[in-house]
């Protein structure tokens, strides 16, 4: 799940990591697809707020290695690998 930040030019990133233990990131277009760490929240799920340009902007998880869409959005774009990229639209 994505929603957009508190402070201006932020977008907050969410998910349930549904037990996994190990890193869970997200990355996407707005920074050369480089995993952006996430911070484990006391609800057990993990987050992170990242500063992201307005626009249109395709991202994934990625929990423990296994790059996901996010399974909360159902705005989704077919990339070069034949996947689906998850859309976020920043404004």
């Amino acid at each position: 799940m994505y929603e957009i930040g508190r402070k201006k030019g932020t977008v907050s990133f969410k998910i349930s990591a549904n037990g996994k233990t190990g890193k869970v990131a997200v990355a996407g277009d707005w920074n050369g697809w480089k995993p952006e760490p996430m911070k484990k929240q006391k609800d057990g799920c993990y987050a992170a707020t990242l500063e992201v340009t307005p626009g249109q902007h395709e991202y994934k998880f990625i929990l423990d290695g296994n790059w996901i869409p996010d399974p909360d959005v159902t705005n989704v774009a077919v990339n070069a690998f034949g996947s689906l990229n998850s859309v976020a639209v920043v404004k």
